[in-house]
């Protein structure tokens, strides 16, 4: 029974005993009769003004409460001359404005937050109660190589890859380095945050590439220059002392001649070898910045293939060329990728043990440069120390010629990938 319905009862049944009091008395007691309708009828205006002064707060307050169930913070109430309803309207009032106040800076917070979410250089996992992945940021869809839908309410150790392996075992005291076939690395740390009581984690991804890459030319850079110069200045003075032997062979004897001639040329070689070698190294460093021109990619390619024809004919090598229609036209410096593009295709070569296959194929839209090989494919353990500088597998390797190409392509802001794919191919991929 609601309070309206408990008061209008007991304002009927103590009218209805002041009704039957006065027809009691009304034959018997004219000026009692006479006083008992007065007091009737001032008690019907008293409750009539009473009922008013109850329900109208009533109706206020199921108006307000509708309101604030709706998240209407915008509906307020205007005094109506009522002392004590007016110290209840105003008190209504105050706290729907700071409702008011208070929602519209949650949002205004909410949004910033979620705006520089999705504008941040930085990958955000946002995780649920569980640990499974809720929300995405597009920086972090670009560094997994997946969009959102592939991966929400995956667990972050079934991530592809490395990722997996680093993000199951991240806690928040230890911070995970996750590297991507020698070229992308990152660093990944965990955090938390309070939600609804409850603790909840997220993962931010932040790439390293272009800042690792800039401390590597600063530690060799020097120490390269040094090298090269003193090398260099040191084998020119020698390799002109040994030319200058060579006048005195006639004055030794026949037998001794030929020994002395030979030993001569051999060290003249030796050193002229160590030159090279250092001038490898010192080119590294010297590496201009990209004079850029219209060029076809395909005339590159056909002018490789002709350098390396000799060499795949004596290993049995059978090159494929399934080059898009018409010329594949990319602003680029032709010098520095023609290089490039020689060294990759030496490496297919050289990956394939003998007999075997190497495909060039590119495409219009987008354009794109693949160059696959069918030799052994390339080991997990090497793969992430791809294009690292010094590093090779090759008894006689330099390390250099990975990163070559990997500053070459990254001048041009080119983006690459070196891989074994599923089918067992490894493929040397630009998109130009």
């Amino acid at each position: 029974m609601s309070l309206r319905v408990k008061f209008v009862l007991f304002v009927v049944i103590i009218h209805a005993v002041l009704i039957v009091l006065a027809v009691q008395v009304v034959r018997t007691n004219a000026p009692l009769f006479v006083g008992l309708e007065v007091l009737l009828l001032v008690s019907i205006v008293l409750t009539v003004q009473l009922y008013k002064g109850f329900v109208r707060p009533f109706h206020l307050i199921a108006a307000g409460t509708e309101a604030i169930q709706a998240k209407d913070f915008s509906m307020k109430f205007v005094p109506v001359g009522q002392r004590e309803m007016d110290q209840l309207i105003d008190v209504y009032n105050q706290m729907i404005d700071e409702l008011r106040r208070e929602r519209v800076t949650q949002h205004e917070k909410s949004f910033l937050l979620e705006s520089l979410i999705q504008a941040s250089p930085a990958g955000v996992l946002l995780l649920t109660f569980d640990g499974y992945i809720e929300g995405v940021n597009p920086a972090a869809e670009r560094m997994l190589g997946l969009p959102a839908s592939g991966l929400l309410g995956l667990p972050p150790a079934q991530l592809p890859g490395d990722w997996g392996i680093a993000l199951g075992s991240i806690s928040e005291q230890e911070p995970q380095v996750v590297r991507l076939s020698g070229i992308q690395t990152y660093r990944a740390h965990c955090s938390h945050f309070v939600d609804r009581g409850f603790t909840r984690h997220f993962i931010v991804l932040e790439e390293l590439t272009q800042d690792l890459i800039r401390q590597e030319k600063q530690a060799y850079e020097k120490l390269i220059r040094m090298m090269s110069h003193e090398i260099n200045n040191s084998i020119g003075a020698i390799n002109s002392i040994l030319q200058t032997f060579h006048y005195y062979a006639p004055q030794l004897s026949p037998d001794d001649q030929p020994d002395f001639t030979e030993a001569l040329d051999v060290s003249i070689n030796r050193n002229t070898h160590l030159a090279n070698f250092i001038a490898n190294f010192a080119n590294l460093v010297r590496l201009p910045l990209p004079v850029r021109h219209l060029t076809d990619v395909h005339e590159l390619l056909r002018n490789a293939e002709r350098l390396l024809h000799v060499q795949c004919e004596r290993r049995h090598i059978r090159w494929h060329q399934e080059l898009a229609l018409g010329p594949l036209l990319v602003s680029l410096d032709a010098q520095q990728l023609e290089q490039a593009l020689l060294n990759i295709c030496k490496n297919a070569l050289e990956a394939i043990d003998d007999a075997g296959n190497v495909w060039v194929r590119t495409e219009q839209s987008p354009p794109q440069l693949v160059i696959e090989n069918d030799g052994p494919g390339i080991p997990p353990d090497v793969q992430r120390h791809l294009f690292t500088p010094f590093f090779s597998t090759k008894r006689d390797g330099q390390g250099i010629g990975l990163t070559l190409i990997r500053d070459i392509l990254l001048q041009h802001d080119f983006t690459f990938s070196l891989e074994t794919q599923a089918s067992g191919r490894t493929a040397f991929t630009i998109n130009f």
